[in-house]
């Protein structure tokens, strides 16, 4: 059972998962705000060889054709008569570019660290499930101090099928030994969105950059600004009640 993001109600959605056994996290986006730093990298890179007659891609692109996206699919949308091996190599220097922007600036999404706190302080289980590659995903991960806090992180590439298919998140599951009906998820793209809701499990849609329009279509049981969002602590703390009684 989901309900509209907009409802007053959001503990109809979190309740029935009740005992939760675990949450899981997206990581672009949804712990941090790097998709700035991903644009910044592909439109100045896009320029460099050219792309679009030389013309900068603009946001609305950016978010239509990149965000969310497994690197294989972005190489087939930017470059479909390049060379697969080619094309594959334009994204990995790109995302070597973004590492070195990510040292130098990665800020957490406003109050990731008390719902980090609040997961912690209830001992449940806990996994980061991106299509990142995974030395951004370590990087990212340790940049935030959350090396410690996730038990798993499970990578797409890693996967038979990464997002928007559910097998990232299916497979953090049976490693964290957690059943969807007890697991809950937050991201902030239609793709991760899509893979969570087919995995089983209830999904928080951080609206960090994405359209809300895309990710309510998507999927997601709420949208919230940030973690510091009063609907996400009223669904919480409803939780909490549920499950002390």
């Amino acid at each position: 059972m989901s309900i509209s993001p907009d409802s007053h109600a959001p503990e109809s959605s979190l309740t029935r998962l009740a005992p939760v056994e675990a949450v899981l996290f997206d990581v672009d986006g949804t712990l941090c705000d790097s998709d700035p730093l991903h644009y910044d990298a592909f439109r100045g890179m896009l320029l460099e060889i050219g792309y679009n007659n030389g013309v900068p891609v603009d946001e609305e692109f950016f978010i239509k054709n990149i965000a969310g996206r497994h690197n294989d699919d972005i190489a087939n949308i930017l470059f479909p008569d390049w060379d697969h091996e080619k094309a594959i190599k334009f994204v990995d220097d790109k995302e070597a570019m973004f590492r070195r922007l990510v040292s130098k600036e990665l800020k957490p999404i406003e109050g990731l660290h008390k719902l980090c706190k609040w997961v912690e302080d209830r001992g449940l289980k806990r996994a980061a499930v991106t299509n990142a590659p995974r030395p951004n995903a370590d990087l990212m991960i340790s940049m935030l101090g959350l090396t410690d806090f996730f038990q798993v992180v499970v990578v797409g590439s890693e996967c038979e099928r990464a997002k928007p298919f559910p097998d990232p998140y299916l497979k953090a599951l049976k490693q964290l030994k957690a059943s969807a009906e007890h697991s809950f998820v937050f991201e902030d793209s239609a793709s991760g969105i899509k893979a969570g809701v087919a995995a089983g499990m209830p999904v928080f849609g951080l609206t960090t950059r994405n359209p809300e329009k895309s990710l309510i279509e998507a999927g997601a049981s709420f949208l919230i600004k940030d973690y510091e969002d009063p609907k996400l602590w009223m669904a919480l703390e409803e939780l909490d009640r549920v499950q002390q009684s």
